[in-house]
């Protein structure tokens, strides 16, 4: 797909499982969990935790049962899984493709629900803090998506630009950049966190089209 841009154009990103894999940061998450619990045993830890979770049960119950004697709690581990910094990488493609932007002198935004301290750790992990004009995040500004303030706020910053949305969730990302139309792009990844059976949403929640990675965007 070949995307024209210049100084009027914004590109927006949601950030889980589309600028890099969700499940890396729950594996970055674990591991940190681990070492913290078992400094010398973690890597026996956070696989008995991974596996947990792989097979649909709660690694942080588990972990608090085999572990009594260090009070831990539900809230202390949450708390843990938050607020590390998180081994996370972005996906293919995704580095030049912001440097393509900008060499058009275009804006690149990012709109994500999640607290504060996590999505700007995250930002910051992936490397792409340098390239973002604006950052939504829904704890920020008291809101969630599909909430259209958050994506007011950006078109105040640009009111006559032309929008280009990267999603994942069907669910809430595209229903309201659509409505405002921004032309609106899913990226379907089959490691995602999250899986979606499209024929269930009706058209207003569906993108304009689907990508499976980032090296299928040419920016010129």
């Amino acid at each position: 797909m070949i995307i024209k841009a210049d100084t009027g154009t914004f590109f927006v990103f949601d950030l889980d499982d589309t600028l890099y894999n969700e499940i890396d940061f729950l594996i970055s998450a674990y591991k940190a969990i681990a070492i913290g619990i078992e400094p010398v045993n973690h890597v026996q830890l956070y696989s008995e935790m991974f596996q947990t979770y792989k097979s649909g049960g709660n690694a942080f119950s588990y972990i608090i049962e085999k572990y009594p004697e260090q009070s831990l709690t539900i809230g202390k581990l949450l708390d843990s899984y938050r607020n590390h910094f998180p081994e996370i990488s972005p996906r293919k493609g995704v580095l030049e493709m912001f440097s393509a932007i900008k060499s058009k002198n275009s804006k690149i935004g990012i709109i994500t629900d999640g607290r504060s301290i996590t999505q700007r750790n995250k930002i910051k992990a992936l490397g792409i803090e340098h390239f973002i004009d604006e950052t939504i995040i829904s704890e920020e500004f008291d809101r969630e998506k599909p909430h259209e303030s958050l994506y007011k706020y950006l078109i105040d910053k640009n009111p006559w630009g032309k929008f280009y949305y990267f999603g994942d969730n069907i669910e809430k990302d595209f229903i309201t950049p659509k409505k405002l139309a921004w032309f609106c792009i899913g990226l379907i990844d089959k490691n995602n966190i999250r899986s979606f059976n499209h024929s269930k949403f009706p058209d207003d929640y569906l993108p304009h089209c689907f990508i499976s990675k980032f090296t299928e965007i040419v920016i010129i």
